[in-house]
């Protein structure tokens, strides 16, 4: 019997790996898993060998501060890797996790062939990390087509299998009049996956719903979030006693919610391209501490933190970063595009425009279980 262990850092990788082994199960019906993952992956039957909370940090100081614990994680994770002797070792996302994984294990034993999807934001910074990537990924899966030149200048072995997040998804509808009301607009609110994002941006975001609900009495928000991190905005939430917030996790729901809203709030990430695959404008907010900050603007090659921005090499997507990122720059933002629609539209058009170059011919999850499949069978 063929073995596939799946490795991910966070929430969103989880989603992403349980896209690509769902499709693999049902051409591929016996082969056996392990994983670190979550909830998505355990739906499908597949045992983690840790909480995906014990794992997810985010900055550089937060790392610096978990250096020992994330040591320990990733040689435990190497333990159990070459004690399961997978065929393939599936890496996704999470690359200062997961690539780290994969290289200690192909160190240890090179006959698993390891495939990473998600290529680590080269184009972004530390582009000299290829070189180490070749001595130990068999094959790298593209979510963006333009980085195939980063990867074939060094001769490694890459499909780009397009961008999940841009893909139309037949899901079944729900009932929503419990959450959405014939009399209320909604506004989506995304603060991020990580515990620490949420700490960071929850509040800022709760000041701006009150700024606007003294403007609007038609608005309802509904914040984004992970299983996970549904009781600690909750909770936050309902400190503030006001009445047209909710907070959902359920995938489903989330996906129509966000079909009915009239604009979105969204950190920095993958999720501003879902948001735009869903017509909806937006505006995209992040902030770090700033220690972090001076690092990271000391070390991108980029100059906009949003993706959509970063391929058009302009400001599609206004973004509200660091000292930009508050209440009241929000609350102006999202006003004045509310107060002109044919901005609303221009937008929609633009980003339109833009999934059109990475979307792949199929899926991306399909696609990328193709490529599992060769490996299986080669």
């Amino acid at each position: 019997m063929k073995k596939i262990f799946i490795l991910t850092g966070e929430p969103s990788g989880d989603k992403l790996a349980y896209k690509v082994i769902s499709k693999l199960k049902k051409n591929h019906p016996n082969i056996e898993y392990l994983c670190v993952g979550g909830t998505h992956l355990k739906s499908i039957g597949i045992r983690s060998i840790f909480d995906l909370s014990e794992i997810t940090y985010i900055g550089f100081t937060s790392v610096l501060l978990n250096i020992f614990k994330i040591k320990k994680t990733i040689d435990n994770t190497v333990q159990e890797i070459i004690k399961f002797n997978p065929d393939i070792l599936f890496s996704v996302d999470s690359p200062d996790y997961t690539l780290r994984v994969a290289e200690k294990v192909k160190k240890i034993n090179y006959k698993i062939k390891t495939i990473h999807y998600v290529a680590p934001q080269v184009w972004v910074w530390r582009e000299n990390r290829l070189k180490k990537f070749k001595k130990f990924l068999d094959h790298i899966l593209l979510l963006f087509e333009f980085e195939k030149k980063y990867f074939d200048k060094e001769n490694i072995p890459n499909t780009f299998v397009g961008h999940p997040l841009v893909e139309t998804e037949n899901n079944n509808k729900i009932d929503l009049s419990q959450i959405i009301q014939k009399d209320k607009k909604i506004i989506s609110l995304f603060c991020g996956s990580r515990i620490s994002e949420v700490n960071l941006l929850l509040p800022i975001l709760i000041n701006f719903i009150i700024m606007m609900n003294k403007k609007y009495d038609d608005l309802k928000f509904i914040f984004h979030t992970t299983d996970m991190n549904r009781n600690l905005i909750y909770e936050k939430v309902k400190l503030e006693n006001l009445d047209n917030i909710e907070v959902i996790s359920d995938e489903n729901i989330k996906k129509q919610i966000l079909e009915n809203s009239i604009f979105a709030v969204s950190k920095s990430g993958t999720i501003s391209l879902e948001i735009c695959n869903a017509k909806v404008p937006s505006i995209i907010i992040y902030k770090m501490n700033f220690l972090n900050f001076l690092i990271v603007k000391m070390l991108v090659k980029v100059k906009f933190a949003n993706i959509i921005n970063i391929i058009n090499n302009k400001e599609i997507i206004p973004e509200l970063i660091q000292k930009e990122c508050n209440a009241r720059e929000i609350y102006n933002s999202v006003v004045y595009f509310l107060k002109n629609p044919e901005l609303m539209k221009q937008q929609i058009n633009n980003c339109e425009n833009t999934l059109k170059k990475i979307r792949s011919k199929t899926s991306s999850s399909d696609e990328a279980s193709l490529v599992l499949s060769k490996f299986l069978i080669s």
